[in-house]
C-alpha cells in the first residue's frame, strides 16, 4: 500500500515592506541600530553573568560577600560583576579581527597602541568586591567594623556621616537602602538586593546618565 506524503511549502511574507517586490527592504534608521546593538549587548551581557551566578554557588553566606560596606551593592556594579572584563574582551576580540592599527594614522590625538594595551588590563581586571578587598581605599572598611556593625547602613550617622558623603552625591539610592536596612534588617535588604541583581538590575542605568560623555578627537 503506498504511503502519501504531504509537503507543505512556506510562502513568503509579502508584508516586510509596503514598496514593491523590485524594491530594496527599508533600511533601519540609525536610532534603530543603536537600540538592536544595546539589545543584543544587554542579552549577551545577561546570559553571561547567569553563567557566573550560577558558577558561584547558592550558599548564602558566599552571596552575602557580593556588598559593599559603604551601601553599594557589588554585585550591580558593572566592576564587580564582570560586566566592563567581559566586553573589554569582546571589543578586544573584534578590534584585533578587524584590524584598526591604521586609525592613529587619521586621527591625531589617537594611539592604537595605548588604546589596546588598555583593553588587555580592563580585559583582565576583575574587581574582588569590597569585602575582598575591592574598590578604591575608603575609610569605611575601617569605621564599620570599628563599630561592630556589617556595614554602614546599620549606623544612625549614615546620612551625615562624611565617609559616606561620596556615596550618598554619587549614588543617591543609598539613603533609600539606609531607610529600608531600619525597617526590615540587613540580612533581608540583602537578599532583596540579590533578587534584583538575578532580574538583571545594575549601576549602568543610575551613572550612565551623569557620567557618560564624548570626546573630541583630532583629526590629521
Amino acid at each position: 500500500m503506498s504511503q502519501q506524503f504531504k509537503i507543505s511549502v512556506r510562502k513568503p511574507n509579502t508584508n516586510l515592506h509596503n514598496a514593491s517586490s523590485r524594491d530594496p527592504p527599508r533600511t533601519p534608521h540609525k536610532a534603530e541600530l543603536n537600540a538592536r546593538i544595546g539589545n543584543w549587548e544587554r542579552t549577551v551581557f545577561l546570559w553571561a553573568r547567569t553563567i557566573a551566578l550560577l558558577s558561584w554557588g547558592t550558599k548564602l553566606e558566599e552571596k552575602d560577600r557580593q556588598y559593599g560596606i559603604c551601601g553599594v551593592y557589588c554585585g550591580q556594579c558593572p566592576s564587580g560583576n564582570g560586566r566592563v572584563r567581559f566586553m573589554a574582551e569582546e571589543l578586544k576580540r573584534l578590534v584585533d579581527t578587524t584590524r584598526y592599527e591604521w586609525v592613529s594614522q587619521v586621527v591625531k590625538s589617537f594611539s592604537y597602541d595605548e588604546f589596546r594595551k588598555g583593553l588587555e588590563w580592563f580585559s583582565q581586571a576583575q574587581c574582588p568586591m569590597c569585602l575582598n578587598g575591592g574598590g578604591a581605599p575608603c575609610e569605611n572598611r575601617k569605621c564599620a567594623p570599628a563599630k561592630e556593625l556589617q556595614s554602614c547602613l546599620q549606623c544612625d550617622e549614615y546620612l551625615t556621616c562624611k565617609n559616606t558623603e561620596y556615596q550618598r552625591d554619587v549614588y543617591p539610592f543609598v539613603k533609600e537602602n539606609h531607610s529600608r536596612v531600619k525597617e526590615i534588617g540587613f540580612q533581608k535588604h540583602l537578599e532583596e538586593e540579590q533578587a534584583r541583581t538575578k532580574a538583571g538590575v545594575d549601576l549602568m542605568g543610575h551613572l550612565e546618565r551623569r557620567f557618560c560623555k564624548s570626546v573630541k578627537l583630532e583629526e590629521k
